[in-house]
This record gives structure tokens, sequence and C-alpha cells, in this order.
């Protein structure tokens, strides 16, 4: 199929996102982003934002600098149209050798392999809005580091908590020119039912929408299979932010490219860090969390009856440094 307003040469949009992923990474192409970017573009993620495609040029720059064998391989885009364009929610696999000084300090000579997952809104083959999640907390567990003590680091070497670079918040937020909210595709919507209900702490719904072979991968770089691995994820996340509001900002569901129905959802946890869980002792530091997760569902045997299309695969992520950052910051710890 031909894709309105982008070049012939990508036989669709999923092709055009994990092409010009490889050309601008790989292949060292970063110049390309003059073009593939457009020049105001907000780049969210949990670090911070950044505004413009010379900002993200130079971004890109230092990490190929830091790590130049790094290999991004595009596992999946989930993806739907809107008012003026296309939205691609794609999910990669990054790795690497951390090679040389730089953000992940001196040079350590390890291999990590983590998830990323990334938002982009694209007209007129351009990407005009974007969030994106890398799995800090997993290269840092891989480079031999903990979370926390990499994000204390980091704020010092930034100056203190009153100059380092502030985690992103929604008061920062700006308008990059996307509105909408995915799709009412029903897989999508199945997703989001599961979700909130994770959020309202109806935790027993594991064993009822996720399959007993459900293949998991975490922030963290964790790996697991079957339902231990998901409720242990979902709860350490829920039971450290108890109060914490729960929003759904985008769903996709996606059916057909020879894969399995599918869903994307781009969510956030706003709230006080009050409860034991996945970042230690409650603090009471206010705290955003970004999340992106991607689900695929399958029509197997689950809870030993068979039943509905059941979540065969679940990728979730949220960056456990741009937490603890925040957290650190306000509590000085």
């Amino acid at each position: 199929m031909t894709i309105k307003g982008f070049s012939q040469q990508w036989k669709d949009f999923p092709d055009y996102i994990i092409a010009i992923t490889k050309e601008i990474w790989e292949d060292r192409g970063v110049g390309t982003l003059n073009h593939y970017y457009s020049d105001d573009i907000p780049v969210r993620s949990p670090m911070g934002i950044q505004r413009g495609n010379q900002e993200v040029i130079s971004a890109t720059m230092g990490t190929i600098y830091e790590i130049p064998s790094r290999e991004m391989f595009g596992e999946d885009v989930i993806w739907s149209e809107h008012e003026t364009g296309l939205l691609s929610s794609h999910r990669i696999i990054t790795t690497g050798v951390h090679e040389r000084d730089g953000l992940f300090g001196k040079a350590t000579g390890k291999r990590f392999t983590v998830r990323v997952i990334a938002d982009c809104a694209a007209k007129d083959g351009t990407i005009f809005d974007e969030w994106l999640i890398r799995d800090h907390g997993g290269i840092v567990r891989q480079l031999g580091m903990d979370p926390r003590k990499f994000a204390k680091r980091l704020i010092k070497s930034e100056g203190g908590a009153d100059r380092a670079a502030k985690p992103f918040t929604p008061d920062q937020d700006v308008d990059g020119g996307y509105h909408g909210t995915g799709n009412d595709n029903e897989w999508g919507a199945r997703y989001a039912r599961t979700l909130q209900r994770l959020m309202d702490k109806d935790f027993n719904i594991i064993r009822d929408d996720y399959d007993r072979a459900v293949v998991s991968e975490y922030t963290g770089a964790k790996s697991g299979l079957s339902w231990r691995p998901v409720e242990e994820f979902w709860l350490a996340l829920r039971s450290a932010f108890p109060n914490a509001t729960f929003k759904i900002h985008h769903q996709i569901g996606l059916d057909g490219d020879m894969l399995p129905p599918r869903a994307a959802i781009r969510w956030s946890l706003d709230g006080a860090h009050e409860g034991v869980g996945a970042f230690g002792k409650p603090t009471g530091a206010h705290v955003h969390v970004m999340g992106m997760c991607h689900a695929e569902y399958g029509p197997f045997v689950t809870n030993g009856q068979e039943g509905d299309a059941t979540i065969r695969r679940e990728c979730a992520l949220y960056d456990e440094v741009a937490i603890w950052k925040q957290i650190l910051m306000q509590t000085g710890a």
C-alpha cells in the first residue's frame, strides 16, 4: 500500500518507521533528522523534554559516540490513522556495548539489551510529535549499577537538586500538534480495561486476562513467563504509588499484518510515593510516571478452561532512573 504524503519508497507505515530508525542510528544518517523530524518537534521522555530536531540531533550524536556499536531491531509497529496523518507505537530491542565515557559514566565495556517504545505522530513524510521511553533502569543494571545510585550520581553531576535537569512532568508539556487518542478497535479497548482494573488493584484479573504461558518483558530488562512476573510487576508499581491517579492518554488496537491481534497503550500515574513497592520505603515525594505498553492476544486455554482470547505477550515500560531522580530531587536522600 502507498501512504498518503509519504515517499513511495516505503511499502507501508511500519516500513517507514523501522527503516528510518535504522538509517538514523545504525547507518549514521543523523542529518536526515532535518527532514524526518519537524523543526519544532517536542520529544517527551521520562528524563525530560527536547524541543526541535536540532536538540534531537545533538542527543543522538552523543549516544552514538558513547555506544558506537548500538543496534536497534524493530520488534513491532502498532499504528493507527488520525485526523492529520498517522500515529505509530514502535517497539524496539536495542543492544550495544558501553565503549566510551558519557551519560552512563566511565566506559564499562559491558553489553546491554533493553526495549524501547516510541509513539510518533507523522504526516507528509515527517514526524512532528513524539513520546519515548527507554529502559534506562535495564541499561544501568546491565552496566553494573543500581538505578537509585545512578540517579543520585546524575543529580550530583548536573549541579545538585536545584540545578539538575528535571524529569518530565505534565506542567512542562507543550502542544506538538497531535491531539488524537488512538482508535476504537476492540483490542485496544480490551487492553485498556485490563490495565484499568490492575490500577484499581484488582490483581486477580491476571489469571483471567493473561494466558498461563504469557511471556513478559518489563522495566529493568526483566523477562518473565506465566502469571507471577505479571503480578509482581504491576503490584510493585501500584503499591509504591497506591493513591496515584491513573490515566490512559492513548490506545490503539490493530488486527492483521500477519500478526496476532495486539494493542498499544500510553498511560501515566500521578501521585505521592507513599507505599512500599518498586521504589523502597515511602518518601512522600510527588511523582509522575510515564508508561507505555504493548500486548499480543491469542485464543489458547487459560486457567484450565477454554475461553476468550487472552494476553500471550506483554511489554510494559517506565523509566526507573527518572522516577528515582524525581524522588531524590525532592527528598535530598
